[in-house]
């Protein structure tokens, strides 16, 4: 069941969201409360695990990985066990961004950044050699960022 937000709390989460270091004086003057009220909502995001990392998002290409690829995974068997199996091994590779199970042809779909071709072919083949139930992949180059998003509608 979802946490209940008041309409103060999506107004903090909304500002912090786009400026996570904004102090709690300017956030307690836009929203009208007093900074330490503030501090005593956003401590309380915290701890139900509604805001659950405050990062710094970074540009791939300032930092050498300029190919986003979009993968289409296709497992042979949907048994726990496999499907947990591959699960961790996506986890734990930095190379993949995001990891979705979803519906339709495919079973996951992976986005990945990467160096160059060799180091995505690499990547892929390391996939299959150690998830042997992985049947098949399909590989999208994306030629353009259009939008990342990492803003939550919270209205």
């Amino acid at each position: 069941m979802p946490l209940e937000l008041d309409k103060l709390d999506r107004r903090i989460l909304a500002v912090l969201q786009k400026d996570v270091r904004r102090p709690a004086e300017l956030i307690g003057a836009e929203v009208g409360l007093s900074a330490s009220a503030i501090q005593r909502r956003i401590a309380r995001l915290r701890e139900d695990g509604v805001i659950t990392a405050e990062v710094a998002v970074v540009d791939p290409k300032s930092v050498g990985r300029p190919l986003t690829m979009i993968v289409e995974v296709e497992v042979e068997r949907e048994r726990p066990e496999l499907l947990a199996s591959l699960k961790q091994w996506v986890t734990v590779e930095p190379m993949i961004q995001e990891a979705w199970y979803v519906t339709g042809a495919g079973d996951y779909v992976l986005i990945v950044l990467a160096r160059d071709v060799e180091q995505f072919e690499a990547l892929m083949q390391r996939m299959v050699v150690e998830n042997a139930n992985v049947r098949r992949y399909h590989t999208r180059v994306a030629l353009g960022t259009i939008k990342r998003g990492t803003l939550v509608p919270v209205e």
